[in-house]
């Protein structure tokens, strides 16, 4: 499995990469918001420090436009920052004829806001690269994001698509777990539900015995 970070933050992802997980990122404008990054030529900019930063690892940088000569206007600036970069498509009907256009001219894309089996077949049908569930969002709704993973997994491997499950909208260390015990291709996170994979009480109190059992052996 893949470990993408779902943040614009160059410290978050720096942080990420150190620990040696970093597999890529994915932001939005909303992230480029909170990151305090204003404005369409800093945004564009931002996306490509992001870029350099994982290279090689994909950055998805989302298009704004719902049109579909919009979409191809946006998607081919984005896909010029840099070589790493996947172009974020809503799953909408010129998003779909926006997907398979760019799939033809060797863009890759990521189609996003995936909330039903359906959706995440056409996006495939159509060329995406990945498609993005959000688990997190339909268990905000009282539905079954895990299932919708375990679906999509079962769909593509039926009929061998090469399209990548990118699992989305995590909101606790259990969706990445459950992701990749459904065959989740990546997941995208932020930060902390990555980093909470990391503890364990058992880990804690077994690393304080063995330093305890250290100094009384060194101290006599």
């Amino acid at each position: 499995m893949k470990f993408f970070i779902d943040t614009a933050r160059l410290d978050e992802i720096r942080e990420a990469k150190s620990l040696g997980i970093l597999d890529g990122v994915t932001t939005n404008p909303s992230l480029m918001a909170k990151a305090g990054i204003k404005g369409r030529e800093n945004m564009l900019a931002h996306y490509q420090a992001i870029a350099r930063e994982v290279a090689p690892g994909d950055v998805s940088a989302e298009v704004i436009a719902t049109d579909y000569e919009g979409i191809l206007r946006e998607a081919r600036e984005l896909a010029t920052l840099a070589p790493n970069i996947v172009v974020k498509i809503p799953i909408i009907a010129d998003g779909l004829k926006a997907i398979r256009t760019l799939k033809d001219e060797g863009i890759r894309t990521n189609c996003t806001l995936i909330f039903s089996p359906g959706q995440a077949l056409l996006a495939a049908k159509a060329g995406a690269t990945y498609v993005s569930p959000f688990i997190g969002r339909l268990d905000d709704i009282s539905h079954d994001g895990m299932s919708l993973i375990s679906d999509i997994a079962v769909i593509f491997a039926n009929y061998g698509f090469e399209t990548q499950i990118l699992a989305a909208s995590i909101r606790h260390p259990m969706h990445i777990i459950e992701s990749a015990k459904l065959g989740a291709d990546v997941v995208t996170s932020p930060l902390k539900p990555l980093m909470a994979l990391l503890h364990h009480p058992l880990t804690d109190r077994g690393l304080q015995k063995f330093l305890e059992d250290y100094r009384k052996a060194v101290e006599g």
